[in-house]
Order: structure tokens, then C-alpha cells, then sequence
């Protein structure tokens, strides 16, 4: 797809982390951005941000996992500018899950499903008819992550649950559009391939009272900054990938038609071929066995 000045482009989890990198950098290719995010005046800052670039921004508070509050946020979109041709369904969080996985709370499943994967879906429902029907190119971009999509994360299993669900609705998408013969294409973006500063850690702050925890979290780490500040005291290296690097990888996957939005990196490629070969061989994941949940 070739992105153009005048474009329309609509971000979830846009106030903060990638979401707000893409915005930016769709922003700079002359785009016009539709910002939505559960955090009001993160959101606030960001839309004011962007206009103050010259950007032309519209911002709507939405809760993703409320699949009323996503399509009146198509609504509002079209209303406001007449056509969508890029969706980011990017908003996310970390589910606060801790323990074995038998012991996660309800709870945590939850919340985690309801705006990782069915927030995906009601992005997906709620734009792609009209993108669609318009025939006009674009193009949808979901969210994974590594932990999920590429090898599973044992430590925080419920969120590597639903962005393993991410990739498979992706690829489902993708074969609907072209046994459709639509003009608009799908890809699926791991961010990476380091960590990346964004307000995951913190996923908590957003956290809506029907999902709330039953029980007091064990985790001495409140924030990334707490995390971070302990691997250093322990001798741990700690590196960061840029989110502008993400943004990046988004806008030129989305012009190249390119389905694995995937940075290069050894790690992620020893991690692939490692899963693929206990499959085909049959064998048990003996990738997982090394990882500790205390």
C-alpha cells in the first residue's frame, strides 16, 4: 500500500509507547490520525502534542474491550473524516498474572482477553466492512508480541496466551481478504527485538474495576524503572528497543504488503526454528523447560 498525505489512519493505545510512535510517524507522512485510548489525559497530551506539529489529530477515549465503545470510535472516525485506510489495533496490556498457571485469577484471564484479543476483533469488525467497501487500499495492522507469537512465555503465560490468539486471528484475517480479492491487506507486528519502554508494566493504573484482582500482587516491581533498576544492581544487561525503530518497521511493512512484521534478530530466529523443529520431529519442548517462575 502506498501511504499518501490526506490518508487516514487510526491508532489504539495511541496515548502512550508504540501506539504514539506510530501515530507520530504516520503523522509525519502527512497522514491524519485517529487516536484512541482508555487514558484520558495521556490521550489529552498526545493529541495536543501532535497538533502542536501540525498534525491534524482526532482523539477519542475508548475502552477496546467495550465493543460499543469501538464502534461508536468507527463512527466517530468517519464522521469526522470520511474514510479509514490504516488500522492499528495496537492497545494492550500485561494481565498482572503471578504464580503457577493454575493458580492465575479468573480475573487476570479476563481483563487480558478482553482488550488484547477482543479488542482486536471488534477493531477488525467495527473498520474493515467499510475499508472494504470503499476500494480504496489498506491496510490493518494487530499487535503481538514475541512472547506469545513467537515462543511462549511461561512467566506470564496469560499474556502470552492472547498474543499467540493475535497471530492466528491475523492469519485468518489474511486469507479472508485475499480469498476476497480486497484491496486491503493484514499484518501482525512483533515489537523487538529488545524490550521496549512503553506503559505495559503498568498496565494496572487502567485496570477497570469489574476485573479487578482478588488478591494482593506478590511482584516487587511495580514499574519497568523498579524492574530495571534491579537487573542492574544484579549485573544484568538491559536493552531497549526504540519505539520510533517500531513505528518505523510498521510504515515500511505497510507499504511492502509484508504479512511477519518481524525486526531481524538472532534470539527470535534461534527461538523459531527451535519450536518448529519439536514439531516436526515430534519432540517434546524442551525450549520451555529451562525457564523459573520463582
Amino acid at each position: 500500500m502506498d501511504l499518501r498525505a490526506g490518508q487516514v489512519a487510526v491508532v489504539t493505545g495511541a496515548a502512550s509507547g508504540i501506539g504514539l510512535a506510530m501515530a507520530r510517524r504516520f503523522a509525519a507522512e502527512g497522514l491524519k490520525v485517529v487516536l484512541a485510548d482508555v487514558e484520558a489525559a495521556a490521550l489529552d497530551k498526545a493529541a495536543a502534542d501532535l497538533r502542536a506539529g501540525g498534525a491534524d489529530v482526532h482523539a477519542r477515549v475508548v475502552d477496546v474491550g467495550v465493543r460499543e465503545q469501538v464502534l461508536e470510535l468507527a463512527e466517530s472516525a468517519y464522521e469526522a473524516y470520511g474514510a479509514v485506510h490504516v488500522l492499528c489495533n495496537n492497545a494492550g496490556v500485561g494481565s498482572g498474572a503471578e504464580g503457577r498457571m493454575w493458580e492465575h485469577e479468573p480475573n487476570d484471564w479476563q481483563w487480558a482477553f478482553a482488550v488484547n484479543v477482543w479488542g482486536v476483533f471488534h477493531g477488525v469488525q467495527a473498520f474493515l466492512p467499510r475499508m472494504i467497501k470503499s476500494g480504496q487500499p489498506g491496510h490493518v495492522v494487530n499487535t503481538s508480541s514475541g512472547d506469545g507469537g513467537i515462543a511462549p512465555l511461561p512467566t506470564a503465560s496469560v499474556y502470552a496466551v492472547t498474543k499467540a490468539a493475535v497471530v492466528t486471528l491475523t492469519e485468518s484475517l489474511y486469507a479472508h481478504l485475499k480469498a476476497e480479492h480486497a484491496r486491503v491487506g493484514a499484518s501482525v507486528l512483533f515489537p523487538g527485538p529488545h524490550m521496549l519502554r512503553t506503559g505495559l508494566w503498568e498496565s494496572h493504573r487502567n485496570r477497570p474495576e469489574r476485573y479487578a484482582k482478588q488478591r494482593p500482587r506478590r511482584t516487587p516491581y511495580r514499574s519497568l524503572d523498579q524492574w530495571e533498576a534491579a537487573m542492574r544492581a544484579a549485573g544484568n544487561e538491559v536493552a531497549f528497543t526504540p519505539v520510533e525503530e517500531v513505528a518505523d518497521l510498521v510504515v515500511a511493512g505497510i507499504r511492502a504488503d509484508r504479512f511477519w512484521l518481524l525486526p531481524e534478530s538472532e534470539h527470535s530466529d534461534a527461538q523459531i526454528r527451535a519450536r518448529a523443529h519439536s514439531m516436526l520431529e515430534r519432540a517434546n519442548p524442551t525450549y520451555l523447560e529451562s525457564f523459573v517462575l520463582d
